[in-house]
């Protein structure tokens, strides 16, 4: 059995900047600021992200701890009116429906998400681009933890208590679009395949060593034997 544990942003779907549209005006509504506009999202968890961009703008943790809740609830909101508008296009990325299809329909794979996203936004962007969120069984997000390093054991662990299923961490498949998905599974022993639909390109993944790096997830029949093979 393999838990294949797919990222979000980037991996996917595109939301064409919906959740950092979002997080700015939640972040200048809450803290004066939207942070620096050259700091990247990618391959963070959102609460990360919060933290790391208002450190930079000169706020203790114990403040930016006490504003989070509402951080976090004005996000949500700007997510669910950005996915109500039709301002941003969100849609699956190439392959994506085809290899869950390919995947959910075998015996020997468990679907999850491991994404930075909190459970409320990973939902939301997800249905706003037509995916089922009910479709991954096991799931690790960034309301479990602040930092993604922790996320595969917490699924790892949802694996055993959700599902009865002991999965070894070389069983476990992490797929996402930036270093940050490729490492975190490290310490477990979990394969990494890299999707250079996002941000990185094949070269910059490989340098990180996965297991695979794809150009896409558009050639059905190669991701499915790439995490197979895994």
């Amino acid at each position: 059995m393999r838990l294949v544990l797919f990222d979000i942003d980037g991996t996917l779907l595109s939301s064409e900047g919906m959740g950092r549209a979002s997080m700015q005006r939640a972040l200048t509504e809450v803290f004066g600021s939207s942070g620096n506009p050259s700091y990247r999202y990618d391959g963070k968890t959102d609460k990360q992200i919060v933290r790391d961009t208002m450190r930079l703008e000169g706020h203790s943790d114990a403040h930016i701890d006490s504003r989070m809740e509402q951080l976090i609830a004005l996000y949500l909101d700007g997510l669910r009116t950005g996915a109500k508008s039709g301002t941003f296009s969100v849609r699956p990325l190439a392959g994506v429906v085809e290899i869950l299809d390919a995947l959910e329909k075998r015996d020997d794979v468990v679907l999850g998400l491991l994404t930075g996203n909190i459970e409320p936004g990973a939902r939301i962007k997800l249905s706003a681009a037509g995916i089922n969120p009910d479709r991954f069984r096991v799931n690790a997000f960034g309301s479990d933890h602040e930092h993604r390093p922790e996320l595969p054991a917490i699924a790892q662990r949802r694996a055993s208590e959700t599902l009865g299923l002991t999965i070894a961490g070389e069983r476990l498949v992490v797929i996402g679009d930036t270093p940050a998905d490729i490492e975190c599974g490290r310490s477990l022993g979990a394969r990494s395949i890299g999707v250079a639909s996002g941000h990185y390109t094949v070269e910059q993944l490989e340098a990180h060593n996965p297991y695979a790096a794809l150009p896409s997830l558009a050639n059905t029949q190669q991701v499915l034997e790439t995490i197979l093979n895994a």
